[in-house]
């Protein structure tokens, strides 16, 4: 009799894929959070794989800052319209001009907090009942704490203390008018089984993922590429260098740190995750501003 056994990384993908059919199944007006890095292009692959032949029945949301890296928006770009699927972009250049919420100044002027409003503002204008994400349980302690459908209430807040159980694979979307659910098909991959997957799967990914030479300065211990949305100080403009780079995280260009690296293909990359003693968050300047950040922006409608 022949035995019928999946790897490690089929039983990931096999759970993901069941998780986003279930969201289909569940909710009216489901959509994809689309960051343009790795979590989210390996969530739009596992899409295209769940729904194939029929196209992928929801559409990608993009909540851009306008600070983000131009590399992560060209990718963007042409993932989409490889997958043929609509793309629908919150801008929070548009939030400030309508005055929903104020830019922040100063040295760590940033706009990763805002984009909170943004997204709800989106939700709530298309009436999505469920976004997808791309969040995984070992990035950060707060993301440790989600459920695979986890609720928001009708003003988009999470409330860890009052989650719904998840016993096997049963998933709870009941909800009230107003409210709605992210999803986390990935909450059970590490980093290390996305880039694994990546690998498998040949993906393309951002040429940002590589080590590239860039001109950068390092600020309270953390590597940031140089670019316009940075306010330096004077030391800072006089050293800035020229290193060899590579991004873990992507996201705003004012929060995302950079490592040092030498990986210039995914299976080097593979190869330094697995070595790697350090969580991949370690670097970005969004979760240094207090202990508790992740878990705080999450309960106001984050990510």
């Amino acid at each position: 009799m022949t035995r019928y056994t999946l790897n490690h990384m089929e039983k990931l993908e096999s759970e993901a894929i069941y998780i986003l059919r279930e969201t289909v199944a569940q909710f009216e007006r489901p959509c994809l959070l689309f960051s343009g890095g790795k979590d989210s292009i390996v969530l739009g692959i596992l899409a295209k794989k769940a729904f194939h032949p029929a196209p992928i029945p929801f559409p990608f949301v993009h909540i851009d800052t306008g600070h983000n890296f131009p590399e992560t928006i060209e990718f963007r770009d042409a993932f989409v319209k490889k997958l043929g699927v609509r793309l629908i972009i919150g801008s929070v250049q548009q939030s400030i001009d309508a005055g929903r919420v104020h830019e922040e100044t100063g040295r760590y002027a940033s706009r990763n907090l805002l984009q909170t409003t943004t997204l709800l503002d989106t939700i709530h204008q298309y009436k999505f009942d469920a976004a997808i994400g791309g969040g995984r349980r070992d990035e950060e302690k707060a993301r440790a704490k989600e459920r695979f459908f986890s609720h928001r209430n009708d003003f988009g807040q999470w409330d860890p203390k009052n989650q719904r159980p998840e016993l096997w694979d049963l998933y709870n979307g009941r909800k009230h008018a107003g409210e709605h659910f992210r999803i986390f098909p990935l909450s059970n991959w590490t980093e290390l089984d996305v880039w694994q997957y990546i690998l498998w799967e040949n993906i393309e990914v951002p040429k940002i993922y590589f080590a590239h030479q860039r001109e950068c300065i390092i600020r309270d211990g953390v590597i940031y590429a140089l670019s316009p949305f940075l306010h330096l100080d004077d030391h800072e403009k006089k050293n800035v260098k020229s290193m060899l780079v590579r991004c873990r995280t992507v996201g705003d260009m004012t929060c995302t740190g950079l490592i040092q690296s030498r990986a210039v293909s995914i299976r080097e990359i593979v190869d330094e995750i697995a070595q790697s003693r350090q969580s991949e968050r370690v670097s970005r300047g969004d979760d240094l501003r207090s202990e508790n950040s992740m878990e705080d922006r999450k309960k106001e409608g984050y990510f």
